[in-house]
């Protein structure tokens, strides 16, 4: 399966996906950490991808995202943004009902 192939089947499986550095038990980089922090706050269940074991997907995905950095998170197929969006976003109060909102329609599927 070409990469891009992978990328897009990871993002249609998944509502809520976190492309990192790491995992949520052990993050590799700060950013990612304190993507994980405000998603597991929201107390929804999310997959994630380490791009570190991915070097391919690494490489592909800021092309396919249009967005250079990681994390990454998608909810529901779009890119919601990296770890500046995603703690003002949950700062702000947005990021709970978004992912609470993506997990409701998945588990109605």
């Amino acid at each position: 399966m070409e990469t891009i192939d992978k990328i897009k089947q990871q993002i249609a499986d998944n509502s809520i996906l976190l492309y990192m550095k790491g995992s949520p038990q052990f993050p590799s980089c700060g950013f990612s950490a304190q993507a994980v922090d405000a998603l597991k706050n929201c107390g929804e269940a999310f997959a994630y991808v380490d791009i570190l074991q991915n070097p391919d997907i690494r490489a592909e995905l800021p092309i396919y995202a249009q967005w250079p950095t990681f994390p990454q998170l998608w909810v529901d197929g779009e890119l919601v943004g990296g770890c500046d969006i995603i703690m003002e976003m949950f700062r702000s109060g947005e990021l709970l009902p978004l992912i609470k909102e993506s997990a409701a329609n998945t588990e109605a599927e």
